[in-house]
């Protein structure tokens, strides 16, 4: 049976117009819109109406002959007057709602959101939180091994919380490369710029979970970068706020602990494999070998290898390659994280150097120590 499209379309619970929102801006952004695109319409009924007005009733066939004239002075002035007046009428509401939504005075919480290929990270500028955000969509649900989600590509492991009824400036920028966080429901997209800091701002009017996107083409995997928006009342984002806290603190007092610990090598292999196939997989693949002339493979590598080089490739992982794709995992990844994922690569696919990186280890190089 034949399913128009604009059928599938709407019961997929999605709408041909603008996305209304949640907020007084994206209700604001919502009436200009609507504003334009009417006076639009009446614009376009009335000059394509006189059109066809005009060729049906002054047709050759009926009798119709063609007026010569040169110039108009009275006309001229009329299609230059008009549509000028058209557009300063369309000009000040546009003014009014882009003014609002570049103001960003008077915040009652500040997050910076900083983008990297291919994640975000949030840092709540009046509480002590900070944390990544990645997409939480399997690798076997990209490679069709296992059913999707209705929300497949668009859920992140864990989501940026917001209060309601409260104004929140982002400042919004990047690690690497060009991004733009985008959350249609807000009526906020706003590029995250590598060496500088755009401004927005939100005041949320619902509690709900509010999904969106990068926007910018960042790269490869430009598409699995998505943004999640936990909106609740106050009083349960300051309960979320100090848990949040609290668990991160215990998490660094637990590292440091590590420090005086060597992990087993069963551990950190199992680890490390974890590690290696949420966040290194995408570019060097699951079997290490990488994408000739794109990714290195890991497998075989001397750097990986050689046990003059396990220095080099601690420093690889911990602090990135400037000029590459390989970005920094330094402060992405834990102490135990980062010691298995070095001890997996050093090891897996044939490498088998017996070798094992420990915490302490990880810890002086990321504060400028040798190892």
């Amino acid at each position: 049976m034949f399913v128009p499209a604009f059928s599938v379309w709407a019961e997929s619970g999605q709408s041909l117009n603008l996305t209304r929102g949640v907020t007084e801006i994206s209700e604001q952004v919502y009436g200009l819109h609507m504003t334009i695109l009417y006076i639009c319409i009446i614009i376009g009924v009335l000059v394509f109406g006189v059109m066809f007005w005009s060729i049906i009733h002054h047709r050759k066939s009926k009798g119709a002959v063609a007026a010569s004239f040169h110039e108009s002075t009275k006309v001229e002035v009329a299609w230059t007057v008009v549509p000028f007046l058209i557009l300063v009428g369309m000009a000040v509401p546009a003014t009014k709602v882009l003014l609002a939504m570049e103001d960003a005075s008077d915040p009652d919480i500040t997050v910076q959101v900083t983008g990297s290929q291919w994640k975000w990270h949030y840092k709540y500028f009046d509480h002590d939180v900070e944390y990544y955000s990645l997409l939480a969509s399997s690798p076997a649900q990209i490679a069709n091994e296992k059913p999707k989600r209705e929300t497949y590509l668009l859920e992140v492991d864990r989501p940026l919380v917001l209060p309601i009824g409260k104004k929140v400036r982002f400042l919004i920028t990047s690690e690497d490369v060009i991004h733009s966080w985008w959350v249609p429901d807000f009526a906020v997209k706003k590029d995250a710029n590598p060496g500088f800091i755009n401004e927005a701002w939100t005041k949320i009017d619902k509690p709900g979970i509010y999904r969106g996107q990068c926007t910018e083409l960042c790269g490869k995997d430009h598409g699995f970068m998505p943004v999640v928006v936990i909106a609740k009342p106050v009083d349960e984002f300051e309960q979320w706020v100090q848990k949040t806290a609290a668990t991160q603190l215990a998490a660094k007092q637990e590292e440091q602990k590590l420090l005086d610990m060597k992990m087993p090598m069963d551990d950190l292999m199992s680890v490390g494999e974890e590690v290696y196939l949420a966040r290194c997989a995408a570019c060097h693949m699951p079997n290490g070998e990488g994408l000739a002339g794109v990714f290195p493979a890991i497998a075989k590598a001397d750097i990986a290898v050689n046990p003059s080089r396990v220095l080099e490739h601690v420093d690889t992982i911990v602090n990135g390659r400037q000029g590459t794709a390989m970005q920094a995992f330094g402060k992405q990844l834990t102490l135990k994280e980062l010691a298995a994922v070095v001890t997996y690569q050093r090891n897996a696919w044939g490498n088998n150097t017996g070798e094992s990186v420990q915490a302490a280890q990880i810890n002086a190089v990321l504060n400028g120590k040798e190892l």
